[in-house]
């Protein structure tokens, strides 16, 4: 069974591993992002050490900065965004404390959603601000799925950010057809040579499941067409622009959470 203090040896080790071969390519964009994980992977992994307490905190922090960027890409107002992070901060707070409550505090948060337009009579942005914001509480409240996920979590996050990163720099290398309209940038050959890395990580962490390659090789290229998508649709490039080297936090969890969302409809 995969456990969290399990894990701190093969973290410590890839991000090692990591720095060596940034520091030898030589190339700044790729130094500012190791040095953006080596800050925020232990903080992770400590959140996960904690158990669910621990992660409900970090899901509830990361769903509410992923509500602020996603409700500045879609234009929502102050009252939809509020409402929208009470609503998948909610569902995190749920799943920790009372998890057979989960499908009652989905469906609270939506009627809460769907309320702010009705309730103030927006007839012509109305359908579109109801449209946005139940989509965001669906595809952001999957976070609440790591605190039932616990340490597989954790991994999760390991192999589909091994997964990315290696997707990105193969597909530029190699190039081929590109994977999807939506993100013209996407090869197929990253994307195959990105889901080979993410199962091998399953593998390494003894991890590997069909269930968890499902998640890793498919739900993290689908979560990251989602948000290429909502950008599109927002001609907007990034998430956000304060996190060093990757725009927005929203733009680092975007595979993640469709990996989540695989992972806990398989098992």
């Amino acid at each position: 069974m995969t456990t969290v203090g399990g894990l701190v040896p093969y973290l410590g080790g890839a991000l090692a591993a990591g720095g060596l071969a940034v520091a030898a390519s030589r190339q700044r964009e790729l130094m500012v992002r190791w040095c953006v994980w080596a800050l925020g992977v232990p903080l992770v992994t400590a959140a996960f050490w904690l158990g669910p307490p621990g992660i409900a905190v970090l899901a509830a922090v990361v769903g509410v900065v992923a509500v602020a960027e996603y409700g500045g890409l879609l234009r929502l107002g102050p009252v939809d965004r509020v409402v929208l992070g009470a609503a998948v901060v909610g569902l995190v707070l749920t799943a920790w404390l009372a998890p057979g409550e989960v499908l009652r505090a989905a469906a609270a948060g939506a009627l809460a959603i769907a309320g702010v337009p009705l309730l103030s009579g927006d007839a012509e942005h109305g359908l579109r601000r109801v449209q946005a914001g139940l989509l965001g509480l669906v595809w952001l409240g999957v976070l609440a799925g790591l605190v039932r996920l616990g340490a597989v979590g954790l991994v999760l996050f390991v192999a589909v950010s091994i997964a990315d990163i290696v997707a990105y720099a193969a597909g530029r290398r190699l190039g081929g057809p590109r994977l999807s309209p939506l993100s013209p940038a996407k090869r197929w050959s990253g994307t195959l040579a990105g889901a080979a890395a993410g199962l091998g990580a399953l593998a390494v962490l003894s991890s590997l499941t069909w269930q968890t390659a499902l998640a890793v090789a498919v739900g993290g290229p689908l979560g990251d067409l989602l948000e290429s998508m909502v950008k599109r649709g927002a001609r907007a490039k990034d998430a956000g622009s304060w996190l060093a080297g990757s725009g927005g936090l929203l733009d680092r969890i975007d595979s993640l959470l469709i990996a989540v969302a695989v992972l806990l409809v398989l098992g």
